[in-house]
This record gives structure tokens, sequence and C-alpha cells, in this order.
């Protein structure tokens, strides 16, 4: 079928009218908003923005490049000091400023810089929300980090209209799963991942050397092991314990406190170590003043303990303070094996291997500066 040639001619003319519009319809301001163009500022501050989630499962709207941030709460200083970010801190807890202490092993390094800056907060373990609002609101940090309780985080976060960004982690066993991800969660606000894995892997190492030495040893050739006076939610006496204590797990230690159907830290009675008669107690040496008075009140009861008769009395420091000291508890697991495996840890010496693990997670060997604070090791002996 022919087409006539003035209609095909006009059919063309129309086309490339119809081409000249589309290619001459203005070029719009990538800013302007219109009905048919999407919204470019809100794109632009999106890229800007970046979301991630915390350990509560609340995702956090955070600025893409974090510069400067806070720290509040149990354990979240401490993960700025492992992921050597505490350049980035802007702000301080009081507790930080009221003189260096070695219960917290980032103290010794850091001290020096944090007394200078503005308080932020109370400090402590609870993970309720201690923060001052108005101070931080001062600041303008980037973004809040914060041991905190998920309701807590919230709380903060409305009071401040600062992104809260909850990396508290539980103090049982030894670097459980909850510090690898509050160790991931901060590290991703922070841009330390690199940092992040360097730092889980050598735990890994260490976990996994622990455990290979003791693993084949039967459980009828161990001595059986006793911590008491342990610090945990405040300072016990003797009889304050743990089920499950993460330095005995990781060496396949027998605890005689898991006889008890707990977990983690409580009061046992009296009568039960004496039922449980270990042949290794440890006890941490910042309490001996509490167990002393004790043993003055009953003297007869700790002689008839039969560690206490051979002196395998030991100090275990304590490793928990506003959330687990995790190089601490790592030399404390290694200081256990050798006192009930020393076949096994005959290749340990205590100040290298303390050395080791304090210099990765702080850039610093305070060995000696923790030993000179009252967290040593060695044998004790209960009433001197």
């Amino acid at each position: 079928m022919k087409i006539n040639k003035t209609i095909a001619l006009l059919l063309l003319t129309i086309v490339f009218a119809l081409g000249l519009i589309a290619c001459s319809k203005p070029t719009l301001d990538p800013l302007e908003n219109t009905d048919d163009t999407v919204d470019t500022t809100e794109i632009l501050a999106e890229s800007k923005t970046r979301i991630v989630t915390d350990v509560w499962g609340r995702e956090v709207e955070i600025p893409s490049k974090v510069q400067t941030i806070i720290c509040l709460g149990s354990g979240a200083p401490r993960l700025a000091a492992y992921l050597n970010v505490m350049d980035m801190v802007i702000g301080v807890e009081q507790h930080d400023l009221d003189g260096m202490t070695v219960l917290r092993d980032y103290s010794p390094v850091y001290h020096g810089r944090l007394k200078d800056l503005p308080v932020v907060g109370a400090g402590g373990g609870s993970g309720s929300n201690n923060g001052y609002p108005e101070e931080i609101i001062r600041l303008a940090p980037d973004v809040i980090l914060a041991g905190f309780t998920k309701e807590a985080a919230d709380e903060l976060q409305s009071q401040t209209n600062i992104p809260v960004v909850a990396v508290r982690y539980i103090s049982n066993g030894l670097a459980n799963d909850t510090f690898y991800k509050a160790m991931g969660v901060f590290a991703e606000v922070v841009d330390g991942k690199d940092r992040c894995e360097l730092v889980l892997s050598f735990i890994d190492e260490w976990k996994e050397d622990l455990n290979k030495r003791t693993v084949d040893i039967p459980d009828d050739e161990k001595l059986r092991a006793y911590t008491g006076a342990v610090t945990f939610s405040g300072r016990h006496g003797f009889a304050g314990t743990y089920s499950n204590f993460g330095p005995f797990i990781v060496i396949n230690a027998i605890n005689v406190a898991d006889e008890v159907s707990k977990e983690g830290y409580y009061e046992t009675g009296f009568e039960d170590i004496i039922v449980w008669d270990p042949d290794i107690i440890f006890l941490d040496p910042a309490n001996m003043n509490l167990v002393n008075d004790e043993y003055s009140t009953n003297p007869n009861y700790f002689k008839a303990l039969r560690a206490v008769q051979e002196g395998n009395v030991y100090t275990m420091p304590s490793f928990n303070n506003c959330g687990m000291n995790i190089s601490y508890a790592l030399m404390n697991a290694y200081f256990s094996g050798l006192v009930l495996f020393p076949e096994q840890f005959a290749d340990v010496d205590m100040a290298d291997k303390s050395q080791e693990i304090l210099t990765l997670f702080l850039g610093e060997n305070t060995y000696e500066t923790i030993v000179e604070g009252g967290l040593y090791y060695g044998r004790i002996t209960i009433g001197e």
C-alpha cells in the first residue's frame, strides 16, 4: 500500500517538531522541586548520612563521616580505647576525672587526655541514662556511643536530638558474643573495621591457645578451683563468686561454684565452700581487707579449708569495672592456667604475656602500673 507523499511529509514534520520541543525543554535547577522531578535536596541530605543498627537492633541515622563522639555508660570508653579512637572523644564521664585508676584498663593510658575534657555524664555500669543532656547538646558530638539499655538510649536521643548508638555488652564468659557485636557496631560508626578485626582476631588466637593447652586433660586429673572475693556490682567478701567463670572456662578448668545452678556472679554460702573444699582458691587482692575481716571473726573456718592449709591461695585481680576489661580477663586466664596446669603453661611468663596483651589492646605496656596499683599475680595468705 502506497502512502500519499503529502501525508508522509506532514507526518515527518510533526515528528521533527516534537523532537525540537523535547530537546528545547529548559534545564532544571538541581535543587528546584517540581511535581515531575525528584527532590534532589533530599537526595543530597541522604548522601551525608547513613544508617547503623546498634546492639539492640535500633536503626540510627548518623553522619556519613563521624568525626566527634561521646562515650557513655558501661564499656563504651573502653571500646574507644581498644579501637584506638580516643582522639575522637570530646567529652568524658565524671568517674574518669576522679583520678587514674587501674580498675579500668584504659585509664593508665588515657587519663591524662580525658581529664581535660568537659564532663558529659556521671559514669557507671547500670545501663541507665546518666548523661548530662545540656552539656552534650553544647558540645554537639556527631554521635553518642552508649553502654545503655534500649530504653535509656532512646531517652537520651530524644533529650539531645543527637544520634545515640547502643554498644552495651554483657560481662559473662570471656569476650562473649555480645562483646564482639558491640565492637563491630562501634567500629562501623567510627570507620574502625580494620582495627576491630585485628583486635578480635588476637582475642580468638589467645582463646584458642588457652583452650588447646588443656582441652585433652581428663577431668579426674584436674585440680578443682574456687574464685572468691570477686568484684561485680561492687566489692564482695570470701563468698562472692562466679559460676561459668570466663578465665576458667577458656582453660577448661573445674570450677566448684558451677555446682550451683546459677549463672554468673552470686553469693554462695560459707558452708558450700567447706563442702566443695577446693584444691586451689583465687581471691581478688583488692578485696582482701574484706576477707581478712571475715578471717578475724572466724579463723577456724578458713583453717579448715585444704587450700588454706596447704598454702594454695592465689590472686585473681578484678577485671570488671563498668564492663569487663577484656585484657585483664585474658591475663587472669593465663595466670589461672599457670597455677592449675603448670606443665601445660610452663612456657608462659606472666610479665611477658601481659605486655603482649596490654600492648595490643591499649598501645602501651601498663603491667608495672597495674601491679603497683594492686592488681598483681602470686600467692597470698588469708589473715595477714
